[in-house]
């Protein structure tokens, strides 16, 4: 279990640290430069979010055949996976670099923040059918147990994008000083350096279960795609949540946004290794229903879920005793620690049921359920959080604290649905 997961929540936590190296490297630009970068960066952020749903997808179809023991065709959901980020990632990259700059346009009035803006998210936009492959091959990677290699390529990727952009942004080594542009540009080099990185391994590790050998047969496809667009459906719907709760927050007010924005930073590096847990839950069940145990296959889970907890213990324990100093991290103005003192201490004290549903909906996915998996968490974001947050802060007046006890109680009713279909074992009849 630790060998699966731990490797997933080591790339996820060297995501986050390249964020704030970004952020560092971009601040020299100045703040229009620094609020261009981060406005694009989510943009970017919503862009992928549809392609890279389809990594649940080839992970459990994967994991499923490993178990059936016909190894041969492991790799033909990778395949797949690769062909629908070509087909559908090259041309949605080419709409939105043409639709960026009245993208930028319609969200801010300020010239300096589009000027600086438009350049470096067309160039991220440029990668959107590179990231795509690149998360499909994290899901086979991860249904065939090298989680490492895809550790190892994430860190030189982090360390390339780190060398590229710096080196673009202010112009060393003889290239042209391109700002925003140059950060942009060395990113989304890094990331096809990291495809590439992935096609030579595949190469070398997955030749025999047929990667590249053959093209995916219409009934792989048609799994592929029964599993993979409810999941990318959901990440879509999951990333414009976000959008929306910060839209509501900017409503109660400026102060009230900007602890937001840490407590969502907070809270999203928080859940990391419940998702990295759940990853190794969803391919050790998938294998185990592909060998025909699906007692063990339930098992997986919980036995995933006992082995983590220590870490969401200590998370806990974090941000329900040190909440003041943990905001004082990212924010020095007293009056804001303040006003996220409370929403934090929610967060510490659901995370441990938060991180079980965050394990099951993983498990979940491996066995083929997204379409209970969408249902549930679009339904649950979109049907009743946001609608929630939006009565308790902007109409009603409560504040902060409300809309986060809003999240934490419907982050919490949700890991209850996800237990409860878990326990039921209905997705024991799925076949992928």
């Amino acid at each position: 279990m630790l060998t699966l997961s731990l490797p997933i929540l080591g790339g996820m936590l060297s995501q986050n640290l390249l964020n704030l190296v970004d952020a560092w490297m971009v601040g020299d630009l100045g703040p229009a430069a620094l609020a261009a970068t981060g406005l694009a960066s989510f943009l970017n952020f919503m862009a992928v979010a549809f392609i890279t749903g389809f990594s649940p997808a080839v992970q459990a179809i994967a994991a499923r055949r490993i178990g059936e023991n016909r190894h041969d065709e492991a790799a033909a959901p990778l395949n797949g996976g690769l062909l629908l980020s070509l087909g559908l990632g090259v041309p949605l990259a080419a709409m939105l670099v043409l639709a960026s700059p009245a993208i930028f346009a319609a969200l801010v009035d300020d010239a300096d923040v589009v000027r600086e803006g438009v350049p470096y998210l067309q160039w991220r936009l440029v990668a959107i059918a590179a990231v795509g492959m690149n998360f499909s091959f994290r899901g086979y990677w991860s249904a065939a147990k090298l989680t490492g290699l895809y550790l190892r390529t994430l860190v030189t990727m982090h360390v390339l994008n780190v060398l590229f952009s710096y080196a673009l942004i202010h112009g060393l080594f003889g290239l042209p000083a391109l700002g925003t542009a140059g950060a942009g540009l060395g990113t989304t080099l890094a990331i096809f350096v990291g495809t590439a990185l992935y096609l030579r391994l595949g190469l070398l590790h997955a030749r025999a279960q047929g990667f590249l050998q053959r093209l995916p047969t219409a009934e792989q496809f048609r799994s592929l795609l029964a599993i993979g667009l409810p999941s990318s459906v959901q990440q879509l719907l999951f990333a414009s949540g976000f959008a929306a709760l910060f839209w509501i927050v900017g409503q109660v007010g400026t102060a009230e946004l900007a602890v937001a924005n840490v407590l969502t930073t907070v809270t999203l590096t928080a859940v990391l290794p419940g998702i990295a847990l759940g990853i190794a839950a969803a391919t050790l069940s998938a294998q185990a229903l592909g060998r025909r145990e699906p007692e063990l296959a339930h098992r997986w889970a919980w036995d995933v879920y006992r082995t983590g907890i220590w870490i969401f213990v200590a998370l806990a324990a974090a941000m329900l005793l040190l909440p003041g100093p943990l905001l004082a991290v990212f924010v020095r103005d007293p009056v804001l620690v303040d006003i996220g003192v409370l929403p934090l201490r929610l967060v510490g004290a659901t995370i441990l049921l938060d991180g079980l549903g965050l394990i099951m909906m993983q498990a979940l996915l491996g066995v083929g359920a997204s379409r209970l998996v969408m249902l549930v968490a679009t339904g649950m974001q979109w049907g009743l959080f946001l609608p929630v947050a939006y009565l308790l802060g902007p109409v009603l007046g409560y504040g902060l604290t409300a809309i986060w006890l809003a999240m934490g109680s419907y982050r919490l009713l949700q890991a209850g649905i996800f237990i409860v279909a878990w326990q039921r074992r209905d997705w024991v009849r799925i076949t992928v």
